[in-house]
């Protein structure tokens, strides 16, 4: 494994979910020739140029690489009929979002906490930073022809090293020298330097408790950056406050290692026994919460229990699978809601609003500018996790969506993206819209199909009879145009597998077995993982004030301190 010095620690600049080329310059030079903007071209070259020259990477690889040999004939169809496949795609992507007056019906919604939509957001962020902001996909509709599988592993690179061990959250350290010119994590000591809440004026909304807590916002600097180690932590502010559960975490640990294990004695060994129980925490509960909620816990226990797993480390090193990164965790994006029950100021009818939306949930934050003249979150917007983590809540709105192949309204048109002034209107509209992009980009990428890899598994695949099931005419319409009953984009499948096996309340096989096989087998991977370097259970970490090891995430949010 290389030496994590090698990585880049702190990520700024990067947008949510995409992927780059590292040899895209050439492409994205012809194809701004055929725009109408040279500063989109200047723009995706030099991002191209920057990618290339960054030396502290990791690989993609494909989780099934004997589908991959035998590209094309276990994808989407291409040659001559790529055209009429990307015509496919982008109607099947448009006909996946629900439109306003589609909506579900909130007891719908999946037994799922919300919670679990952005821990899975984090844990992608941790797992992955790829280099684009979809600049590989600024080509012209009739023009997509999906990259050869050695060339994606040749050229797609990942800034992170795929392992659950926080880089996000601890970046460099508190005894990096400094780094004059350069974001970096900031710490008071050993312990994370927090954002202070900005009081707000009374009858704005209610402060939320505890009042006199006010250290719960990231840190940030005078224009409203935040101070952390990917920056994609504070697009939305789901996944902002659960980074900040993340350092008071750490807070929390370094004064337990303190009380309870005299044994750490300096500084440096504090810091070092608190993020370690930290990040073995964090991974416990990926496998034993997060991972045994959203898929199959039978799938999640027999790849947990197994002596192999689909990543082997000695075959060919550290890797992000592809077939993860670019379908089957994007299952995610089905579950969010367009609006929350986000904090008393919201939830109940007769408050001031019933809901907070995902947009609000996007414009409070630094990146969103806290909708106003603040430079930190407004003290009446802080999470209640409450309303984020309980599986018996009575109210529907307070869980995820149904995984399932119908996406909320606000992902056909995503705050913060395509905005660049430079780009053509079409491309503007493809970069809002999420199934549109997926879809693209797993066809660009060479994802096999949703049958191949159900095969590869040993599992039946769905039938076109299932793949029909309660799907809209839309749907039906395009995926027999572009030939997708029979080879599906993986992505979709997923989807719709969790749809018609699972009710949508959680993952079915092929997607339980991606996602489980990458998490854990990333984790098995790791040397410093809990897994590896001790016969560590959470009876061996941070305890609660009754004494409880943590156990869930509600648990892990109690122990920081935030719920």
């Amino acid at each position: 494994m290389a030496e994590q010095g090698q990585f880049r620690r702190v990520i700024t600049n990067l947008t949510h979910g995409g992927h780059a080329i590292l040899d895209s310059a050439d492409e994205a030079e012809k194809t701004a020739q055929t725009q109408e903007s040279l500063s989109t071209r200047s723009a995706v070259v030099q991002e191209a140029t920057d990618i290339a020259a960054h030396v502290g990477t990791t690989s993609f690889d494909f989780l099934f690489p004997d589908l991959a040999k035998k590209f094309p004939a276990e994808h989407l169809p291409q040659g001559k009929q790529v055209a009429t496949v990307v015509r496919a795609l982008l109607d099947l992507g448009a006909a996946m979002v629900e439109t306003p007056d589609e909506v579900r019906d909130p007891e719908l919604n999946s037994p799922i906490p919300a919670i679990y939509t952005y821990w899975g957001q984090f844990l992608d962020h941790d797992l992955t930073a790829a280099t684009d902001r979809d600049l590989v996909i600024n080509i012209t509709d009739e023009k997509l022809p999906p990259i050869p599988p050695d060339k994606v592993i040749e050229k797609l690179q990942n800034l992170r090293m795929p392992a659950l061990n926080l880089d996000s959250v601890y970046g460099d350290g508190p005894f990096a020298p400094p780094a004059v010119g350069k974001v970096v994590v900031p710490y008071d000591g050993i312990k994370f330097r927090l954002g202070l809440l900005a009081p707000v004026p009374a009858g704005v909304g209610a402060p939320i408790p505890p009042v006199d807590d006010t250290q719960r916002d990231l840190p940030r600097d005078d224009a409203r950056a935040p101070l952390v180690g990917d920056t994609r932590n504070d697009e939305n502010l789901v996944v902002a406050q659960l980074h900040v559960a993340f350092l008071r975490f750490h807070n929390a640990a370094v004064d337990w290692v303190r009380d309870n294990e005299p044994e750490f004695e300096s500084d440096a060994e504090v810091f070092r026994r608190a993020r370690d129980l930290t990040r073995w925490t964090y991974q416990w509960l990926c496998v034993h919460d997060y991972l045994r909620t959203v898929a199959r816990p039978d799938v999640v226990d027999r790849v947990d229990t197994a002596e192999g797993n689909l990543l082997e480390l000695d075959r060919r090193g550290t890797y992000m699978p592809v077939e993860f990164a670019v379908a089957a965790f994007r299952f995610g994006h089905s579950m969010v809601r367009g609006a929350y029950d986000w904090n008393r100021n919201f939830g109940r009818p007769g408050n001031r609003s019933s809901v907070a939306t995902l947009n609000e949930l996007f414009q409070f934050t630094g990146k969103g500018g806290f909708a106003g003249q603040l430079t930190t979150l407004p003290s009446n917007w802080p999470v209640e996790w409450d309303r984020m983590v309980d599986k018996n809540s009575q109210f529907a709105n307070r869980f995820a969506r149904l995984i399932d192949t119908r996406l909320a309204p606000p992902l056909a048109d995503l705050r913060g993206e395509g905005n660049d002034p430079g780009l053509a209107e079409r491309l503007k509209k493809l970069l809002k819209h999420l199934a549109q992009r997926n879809l693209l980009r797993g066809y660009r990428l060479a994802a096999p199909t949703g049958q191949a890899v159900a095969e590869a598994l040993g599992v039946t695949p769905l039938s076109r009879i299932e793949l029909e099931q309660d799907s809209s005419d839309a749907v039906k319409k395009a995926l027999g145009a572009g030939g997708l009953f029979e080879r599906t984009p993986l992505w979709f499948y997923v989807l719709k597998e969790a749809e018609v096996k699972e009710l949508g309340r959680r993952l079915g096989e092929v997607g339980s077995r991606i996602v489980a096989e990458t998490v854990i087998g990333q984790i098995r991977n790791d040397p410093g993982s809990y897994v590896n370097r001790t016969s560590w259970s959470p009876a061996q970490g941070v305890l609660l004030p009754n004494g409880r090891p943590v156990r869930t995430i509600a648990d892990f949010l109690r122990f920081a301190g935030v719920l």
